[in-house]
């Protein structure tokens, strides 16, 4: 079977708008017209183009037609110069963290934000960043790091009892404290602590 040669900048040199219009076209288009030639695929998009209207709820084409008739102009916003509001809970967090903290409270649909002291960099926002938004929803800002979190435990106990068994503590630290999807305990383990509220999802 044919492959379609049809490529992004076609649809651009044919007149499509510089959107989510294009990906619809290419995909229906070869989907569709594998085995045609290039000429007439071209013929058929110009055709839907100039008249998107007449091919709504077409079998075939209605997705591009609804795609060229719902697209609208991207509206470009610079960032705003000075940051929102933040504060930053915790004294060893990396710079990259607090950049990327830094950039996005000078978003215009920013209006506060804080890292939390296990923050580090993240793929757009820092994990353990928290951003508030007006009037909008950023999916990617949740990075890939969904189910991260943290507790903090407040002893009744005087620092001195712990520094003095310091090593003690750090074994059952890191004996008890599993990281990843498959690290699993080798008894069932149970505590009063999860049955807060916090922890409920």
């Amino acid at each position: 079977m044919a492959n379609l040669k049809l490529k992004g900048k076609d649809l651009l040199k044919l007149g499509f708008p510089n959107n989510q219009s294009i990906n619809v076209a290419l995909e229906v288009m070869k989907r569709n017209f594998a085995t045609k030639n290039l000429a007439y695929v071209k013929s058929v998009l110009e055709d839907i183009l100039k008249n998107p209207a007449q091919y709504e709820g077409h079998l075939t084409f209605g997705q591009i037609a609804e795609a060229l008739l719902s697209s609208t102009k991207t509206e470009k916003r610079q960032l705003n110069s000075l940051r929102a509001p933040y504060r930053i809970f915790g004294e060893d967090i990396t710079e990259e963290a607090k950049t990327q903290l830094y950039t996005a409270l000078k978003l215009p649909i920013s209006v506060g934000g804080a890292l939390m002291p296990d923050a580090h960099s993240g793929y757009g926002l820092p994990i353990g960043g928290v951003l508030a938004v007006e009037n909008a929803v950023i999916p990617y800002g949740v990075g890939l790091d969904i189910g991260c979190r943290m507790c903090l435990s407040i002893l009744d106990i005087p620092i001195s009892y712990l520094s003095g068994a310091r090593d003690k503590y750090e074994k059952i630290l890191a004996e008890y404290t599993k990281f990843g999807m498959y690290e699993t305990h080798k008894s069932h383990i149970d505590h009063e602590i999860f049955d807060r509220d916090t922890f409920s999802l």
